[in-house]
């Protein structure tokens, strides 16, 4: 077994639902043993009992310091150690921006951007000390380019990668390897959300299944790659179009009647 196969110990924020309970079971499965932290300790709870003792399960606000603390410590103390960091968990509150409460605008800026710093900063001291850890960010194509009611959201996406990436150059001379991954849409309760509130040009493509955008998060922890998109050619295409803004309000425009279609057949399906 060579040493990046070799069994890991990772903390899952977000780990009790969607995307990230996907990378929990997926990881257990695969020999690893996962802290599953949420600040849904009930669902973390139901969640790890299910996968036996390979699963811990954290109570975490990850916009608390103190609690950040608490949670590296746990893990290490059940597990004997710490090798990755999965910043997985994410909020959204769509709709017109002019519609959302401040209040909700400022939870997505701390949750999506703030608790992912305070999650890296906990460990690297812990990842630094042993001389190996590996820190991974899913973040969102909306990093590239922002969406009509989800503009929070987006901006809170764009600052998680620069963070992302910024603490990757700092720490380039250091043991701790970093990886960001940007799924696209996935059928998740937040995308439920989205319905909702009808933001169409996220329903311009068919959403992935968790266990997919899972099954690429940890192969590029796994093979140490610095930045995924998912789809990598979807993402080419993203990223070519957000650095141009002329093209940008024109695929939009043409997402949003897409996407009005796709949702109006998805809600057609659930009636």
């Amino acid at each position: 077994m060579t040493k990046r196969n070799l069994p890991k110990v990772m903390i899952v924020t977000g780990g009790a639902a969607g995307i990230g309970a996907a990378i929990v079971k997926l990881a257990i499965e695969q020999g690893h043993k996962v802290a599953i932290a949420d600040v849904d300790i009930a669902a973390a709870r139901q969640l790890a009992t299910s996968l036996g003792e390979s699963a811990l399960p954290l109570d975490l606000d990850i916009c608390s310091e103190a609690r950040w603390k608490a949670a590296v410590e746990a893990t290490c103390r059940h597990f004997g150690r710490l090798d990755v960091l999965v910043n997985n968990a994410g909020v959204a509150h769509p709709g017109p921006t002019r519609d959302v409460p401040l209040e909700a605008h400022e939870h997505t800026l701390r949750v999506n951007a703030l608790g992912p710093m305070l999650g890296s900063l906990a460990v690297l001291p812990h990842f630094r000390a042993q001389g190996s850890g590996h820190i991974a960010t899913v973040c969102s194509m909306t990093a590239f380019l922002t969406l009509p009611g989800l503009v929070s959201y987006a901006a809170s996406k764009h600052a998680l990668r620069a963070m992302h990436l910024g603490l990757a150059l700092e720490e380039r001379g250091s043991p701790v390897d970093f990886t960001i991954v940007h799924p696209g849409a996935t059928e998740t309760a937040m995308l439920e959300l989205e319905a909702e509130k009808g933001v169409t040009a996220a329903f311009s493509r068919e959403p992935a299944a968790p266990e997919e955008i899972a099954a690429i998060v940890l192969k590029a922890i796994r093979d140490k790659k610095a930045e995924v998109c998912i789809p990598a050619a979807r993402g080419r295409v993203v990223k070519a179009i957000g650095a141009n803004p002329r093209r940008l309000f024109e695929l939009v425009e043409k997402n949003e009647q897409i996407g009005a279609t796709m949702l109006a057949s998805r809600r057609a399906r659930s009636k």
